[in-house]
């Protein structure tokens, strides 16, 4: 666009980007979590960007409504709108997940994940009770696609590793668990390499049970649906993503799990200022229409999502100019899944031909497909610079589980120290017996 044409706005809770596919590495130390976000401020230096929430849209009046982090909701009016609130993570109402479950969409999950294990090896290691031990040294991942396969995966390797600095720990003390209601896990890159995945685990000592699901967690007792029961003070919840619930509010054209509904050129249907990306759009898969699938829509993954955000930004600005919409088409060119250091799955289509790839290699091909995808030079070469160091040094193994409450040690050693308790009055004196004869 010209200089001065339009004023691009970001409104977005928080300041940076997270790239969630380097997630599971981040929860097992092998990439700082600072790599694995990009400040928006710093890549999008001409546009607006505002933290907060977007919480209603007039769209008779093009307006949104915004949240700021702090004060007072104010009006925000827009010419052209762009939704992409990505997705959240698909719940149920599970006695006790809330409480008990650790998620995997965002960074400070996978901070809080790393951590959390690590200290999990801390207590096992300097209790002698034997219940304590075997909850802590528990560990059950509900969910197996990708994000449950590859966080097991990591965290697995890691604790692991982190097992030889422990005394009174080692991996055989340790239960780590995969459930999934399907009956395969890593469906993405195929049957084959699904079965591959699922062995490779089970040969690390990861029970997997398939075609089940958790029915309660209270407390860290966790209880499946085969009959299984055991208990864990870890418990992972990676079954899935959601379109964000805020989307009901805003009286957008919804289809029927909650995504905001497209035409191919990622208009929303019904309106020509309005677009759409992402996890959160439902968005017609043309090539898979055209191969013989009436009903084909693009899955919610970066695959998809880093093309389509180009094809719609090309049609905002044709929007303006009042030139024609491009659709978006685009062909599966595979999956890549990393199940810990130098462990991996790949399936690369190049036409009508599938190339399947395990283990090492294909653990390359994770890395460099992710690296490459990374936003920035600045932190492409951030994580390189990780990946490459990792393989002269030994993995950290630091909890540092205070900084969910860095204020605590201080609070205790500034807090006023408590008022001594009050002097009980004497009781009076009893009268003397002559006081009383005088009486």
């Amino acid at each position: 666009m010209r200089y001065g044409e339009a004023t691009v706005t970001v409104v977005d809770p928080r300041s940076y980007m997270t790239y969630q596919p380097f997630l599971p590495e981040t929860a097992a130390g092998n990439l700082s979590p600072r790599h694995v976000v990009v400040p928006l401020r710093r890549v999008l230096p001409k546009a607006e960007v505002l933290t907060g929430r977007v919480t209603t849209i007039d769209q008779d009046r093009k307006v949104a409504t915004v949240a700021p982090l702090v004060g007072e909701a104010y009006e925000l009016p827009f010419d052209y709108l762009v939704i992409a609130l990505g997705a959240v993570s698909r719940t149920f109402p599970i006695p006790g997940l809330a409480e008990q479950g650790i998620g995997m969409k965002g960074v400070e999950e996978a901070i809080g994940l790393r951590n959390h294990v690590l200290e999990q090896l801390d207590k096992a290691d300097s209790t002698t009770d034997e219940e304590i031990r075997r909850k802590a040294l528990t560990f059950v991942f509900i969910g197996g696609g990708f994000a449950g396969a590859e966080t097991i995966g990591e965290v697995e390797d890691m604790a692991r590793d982190a097992a030889k600095y422990y005394n009174n720990v080692s991996r055989d003390d340790m239960r780590f668990i995969l459930v999934d209601a399907a009956d395969k896990i890593l469906p993405e890159v195929g049957p084959k390499l699904g079965q591959y995945g699922k062995e490779h685990l089970e040969s690390r000592g990861v029970e997997v049970y398939l075609s089940t699901s958790m029915d309660s967690c209270v407390d860290g007792h966790v209880v499946l649906k085969n009959g299984l029961e055991v208990d864990a003070n870890t418990i992972v919840w990676t079954a899935g993503v959601k379109p964000n619930p805020v989307l009901s509010r805003y009286g957008l054209p919804l289809g029927p799990r909650g995504h905001v509904d497209t035409q191919a050129t990622l208009q929303v249907q019904g309106t020509d200022y309005i677009w759409a990306a992402g996890d959160n759009a439902q968005v017609p898969d043309l090539v898979g229409r055209k191969n013989g699938n009436p009903n084909a829509w693009c899955p919610p993954n970066a695959q998809h999502a880093l093309r389509q955000a180009k094809v719609l930004g090309d049609n905002v600005v044709s929007g303006m100019r009042g030139f024609p919409q491009k659709e978006y088409s685009h062909a599966n060119k595979g999956a890549v899944a990393g199940l810990g250091l130098h462990k991996g799955v790949a399936m690369i289509v190049m036409g009508k031909m599938k190339i399947k790839l395990k283990g090492r290699l294909a653990w390359y091909m994770h890395r460099a497909y992710h690296g490459m995808a990374m936003p920035t030079w600045n932190r492409k070469i951030r994580v390189f610079a990780d990946w490459t160091l990792g393989m002269f040094l030994k993995r950290e193994v630091v909890a540092l589980g205070a900084l969910e409450t860095p204020r605590e040690e201080f609070y205790e050693a500034a807090k006023p120290a408590p008022a001594a308790p009050a002097k009980a009055e004497p009781a009076p004196a009893a009268k003397t017996e002559e006081k009383a004869k005088a009486s």
